[in-house]
């Protein structure tokens, strides 16, 4: 995937050298890209001292008893207190999301979080606090500056173990971090 391509869907992968501590090791699924900018959601960053329990609780949602585990991720640096819920797509889609491609959606609601305290919800999801967002033509200059890889969503890459979605995501490609470069060029 190059600079200046629709990344919705894809995934940055943060480069070992990544400048910007927030996103060392980070996977990112790309919710939206034009050229107004890009919206994206950090995977792999478990919030410390945050479970979905205690969130409903502060929210004043009642009936948690069936509530999942569900992991909370640090979303981004943007609004760290405004909540995604990313899960499969729905049919039809819930209230208030957004196709983000590759067969998930982003979902803003307070409904779909009582739904999910309920047992309602969506089988498998992950709630982000914040996002990652970047201005006109920024993805593509840290992009072409060689701050991210791109590749294609796994789903895995969100709901499996955070801990290990940054080398899956690079082994996804046929890459080793130890033979990637910071410095960026042209051929």
């Amino acid at each position: 995937m190059t600079p200046d391509s629709d990344l919705t869907g894809k995934i940055l992968i943060a480069m070992p050298d990544m400048g910007d501590p927030r996103f060392r090791r980070s996977v990112v699924l790309v919710c939206a890209h034009s050229e107004d900018g890009a919206m994206g959601i950090v995977l792999n960053q478990p919030m410390k001292d945050m479970q979905f329990i205690k969130l409903l609780d502060l929210l004043g949602i009642e009936d948690v008893d069936n509530a999942p585990d569900l992991p909370v991720r640090t979303g981004g640096p943007v609004e760290p207190v405004r909540g995604f819920v990313l899960h499969p797509k729905s049919d039809p889609p819930h209230d208030g999301s957004m196709d983000v491609g590759c067969g998930l959606e982003l979902t803003t609601t307070r409904d779909i979080l009582v739904e999910l305290a309920e047992g309602r919800g969506p089988d498998r999801a992950i709630l982000a606090l914040g996002y990652a967002g970047w201005g006109p033509g920024q993805l593509d200059t840290e992009i072409r500056a060689n701050g991210w890889l791109t590749a294609d969503m796994d789903p895995d890459y969100a709901f499996g173990d955070p801990g290990a979605a940054w080398m899956r995501a690079l082994h996804s490609l046929g890459v080793d971090p130890i033979s990637l470069s910071g410095a960026a060029g042209r051929a």
